[in-house]
């Protein structure tokens, strides 16, 4: 059985009694599909705005990696100084309003899962394994609304009974990263304190909300965002993968 080293205590994990880890980009690899996703979003929608800059992949990490999806097309849409209409939550994709754009993306999204699938991170199973055998509760806080699907296709679903995900967030009228409402709600439901409970996250936003709320630590996962970046966010330290803390 693998054990978490006595990296634990260097890096100021003693008393901490749960880990709530982001999904995509932490436990998935499935970032790189939500960027595929907006890129074909964005790269159909603004050819009908010539005016407009193209998309470019800085754009995933500065205006939407790690928020809510409509709060990422909002973001997006403001750096290009482009206003539409939001439409109904449940927006037709093919309609040019917020609520239309963002439900588009999440059919491009699906459409990549379910033709290629999902392999979690290897050294992220070999340390959520690690800590659980250590009696440390587990729970996932994710701003997609595809948490629940993508766990159960890479599967992960039954290591988290606690899943916060976009869905969940919006019944308990709950704000999504960088606020630190959706851990904090994780939390709640492990009946833990905030300050028992270590973040994973690996997009800014997620590492804000983390560093927002009171939380025992926030570990930073550099999967693109810069490892600088992340401390600068609000980071206790910063991986390239979880297999560094075993």
């Amino acid at each position: 059985m693998t054990e978490l080293s006595n990296s634990t205590t260097v890096h100021g994990w003693t008393g901490a009694s749960a880990i709530l880890f982001d999904l995509d980009g932490v436990l998935t690899p499935t970032a790189i599909v939500h960027e595929r996703a907006w890129q074909e979003l964005f790269d159909g929608f603004l050819q009908d705005v010539p005016e407009a800059d193209n998309y470019r992949e800085s754009d995933y990490f500065d205006h939407i990696d790690g928020k809510p999806r409509f709060d990422g097309v909002r973001d997006f849409l403001a750096s290009r100084s482009i206003v539409l209409p939001e439409g109904p939550s449940d927006d037709d994709p093919a309609n040019n309003t917020v609520h239309g754009l963002g439900n588009r993306k999440n059919k491009v999204f699906n459409d990549i899962v379910e033709a290629g699938g999902v392999a979690p991170y290897e050294g992220s199973v070999r340390f959520l394994e690690a800590a659980q055998a250590l009696g440390l509760k587990v729970a996932v806080v994710s701003s997609s609304r595809n948490a629940p699907a993508v766990l159960q296709a890479a599967g992960l679903a039954h290591h988290f009974p606690v899943v916060v995900d976009g869905v969940v967030a919006a019944a308990a009228g709950l704000p999504g990263k960088p606020s630190p409402a959706t851990y904090e709600y994780a939390a709640q439901l492990l009946d833990l304190p905030s300050e028992e409970c270590v973040v994973v996250e690996d997009a800014v936003s997620g590492v804000q909300a983390g560093n927002a709320g009171t939380f025992h630590s926030v570990i930073g996962v550099d999967r693109g965002a810069g490892r600088q970046t992340l401390l600068d966010a609000g980071a206790t330290l910063v991986v390239g993968d979880l297999n560094e803390l075993l």
